[in-house]
């Protein structure tokens, strides 16, 4: 019986003991769900501005400033060549940087780099589109050949000055508006830790 019993305390104490062990052990099997990673990093498809003012216009610069690097690429004889060869160098700039700007908005990428002035960054690519969009497109008018590449590409160069202008103006209201809330919020800011700081020295001035 002694034996019996004392067996029956030996196993009580094991389990016990390997109880106590199990809950202490750091390598505890975990019953929380495995989430997947996502591969993409988060990235997204903003429909949202694609369907925006701001989406759209940068579509349709996009497909025009290709439009106008296809015409002028089909050239083939040209004397002089120089404002040919600047209505090129405009157009294609103007398509990759702005084909850039479109996917950084599209897939929210912006958002993952907070520190730049997206805003800022937008006016002055459109603006600069604008002007060297309508410099080359005057110039390229004024030395054309009367081909029907040198037309289209002066034709589609202006339609484009026409659309980065609207961009523009819209852009440069959005600047004003972002740049007027910011001044806001830091004058908020600045009037609560005013605030603040002047309760701290009136609580210290009643405690002396």
């Amino acid at each position: 019986m002694r034996n019996s019993e004392e067996a029956e305390g030996f196993h009580g104490e094991a389990s016990n003991t390997s109880m106590i062990s199990g809950a202490s052990s750091p390598y505890q099997p975990t019953t929380e769900p495995v989430h997947s990673r996502n591969v993409l990093g988060g990235i997204r498809c903003d429909f949202e501005y694609l369907k925006s003012h701001f989406g759209i216009l940068k579509a349709v610069e996009v497909a025009l400033a290709l439009i106008a690097f296809i015409c002028i690429e089909t050239i083939m004889l040209c004397l002089p060549c120089g404002g040919v060869y600047f209505f090129e160098f405009v157009s294609c700039s103007a398509f990759v940087v702005t084909s850039v700007l479109l996917l950084v908005f599209s897939l929210s990428l912006h958002t993952k780099v907070p520190h730049v002035n997206w805003s800022l960054t937008d006016l002055v690519n459109t603006a600069a589109s604008t002007f060297f969009f309508f410099l080359a497109s005057v110039v390229l008018a004024a030395l054309n050949h009367k081909s029907g590449a040198e037309i289209a590409a002066v034709v589609f160069g202006f339609l484009v000055t026409c659309v980065y202008a609207v961009n523009t103006f819209l852009a440069v209201k959005r600047w004003r508006m972002g740049d007027g809330r910011s001044v806001a919020v830091q004058t908020s800011e600045y009037m609560r830790a005013r605030t603040a700081s002047r309760g701290e020295m009136e609580a210290r001035s009643d405690l002396a």
